[in-house]
């Protein structure tokens, strides 16, 4: 019955654990979609309530982490549950970056309006809408696949990978040609560089994050290797 008792607790406190991840999960992916709107909108309001939300992001972080060690010290857990509760380590550290580049891009839109750059310019920025598209679907696929410990699913966030670096080399093209044919868009075009990254970056997190939930279910250290590899663990 001890013994019973103990696991049911255990049980507990890794899905208190869960449904802070996935809080602090569906936080940063409502950063980012606010962070395009503000770019596609010029709203430096906005941009400045992304960035207050960085702060709790970053105490969530904190918190998790702070339950992590307490689970760990009190139950030593080991085998399977030792490798979730490692993997919701790198999970919380992925997602809190996820939050640092919804913040860089909001940033960036305060400083354009605050340069005066004008929402009539001639700028890729439904280029840029549509990538973060794209990275926000990848995220949110992610956290689903998290919550329900789904390795396919994961896969899919994997290859979806590729399309999101594609739409980011495209941008790059796109700007250089805006720099080339117009000067008056080099500054911004540059600060949209930055933002292309950051949506990028968004895209390698959740690619990180599917990653770890292989690892959660399959045991398998999974990153850096190529795409048919992780097909096999995933088998």
């Amino acid at each position: 019955m001890t013994e019973k008792h103990l696991s049911s607790q255990f049980d507990a406190e890794l899905s208190g654990v869960s449904s802070r991840v996935l809080e602090m999960g569906g936080m940063v992916e409502a950063q980012v979609a606010q962070a395009v709107y503000a770019l596609t909108n010029f709203s430096s309001e906005t941009a400045e309530q992304v960035m207050r939300t960085e702060e709790r992001v970053n105490q969530l972080e904190v918190e998790i982490d702070r339950d992590l060690s307490g689970i760990i010290a009190r139950r030593q857990p080991t085998a399977r549950d030792l490798r979730l509760l490692i993997a919701i380590s790198k999970t919380i550290g992925n997602l809190e970056r996820v939050g640092d580049e919804a913040a860089r891009i909001a940033r960036t839109v305060v400083h354009l309006v605050g340069s005066g750059v004008s929402s009539r310019l001639r700028l890729p920025v439904s280029d840029l809408s549509f990538e973060a598209s794209l990275a926000t679907a990848s995220l949110r696929r992610a956290l689903d696949a998290f919550a329900r410990l789904d390795v396919n699913q994961a896969l899919q966030v994997i290859k979806e990978d590729n399309a999101i670096d594609a739409e980011f080399d495209g941008l790059m093209r796109k700007l250089i040609t805006y720099m080339m044919e117009d000067p008056r868009t080099i500054s911004a075009s540059i600060d949209l560089v930055f933002v292309a990254k950051a949506i990028e970056r968004v895209g390698d997190h959740a690619k990180n994050l599917a990653e770890q939930i292989i690892y959660i279910v399959k045991g398998t250290d999974v990153r850096h290797n190529p795409l048919d590899v992780v097909e096999s663990a995933v088998k």
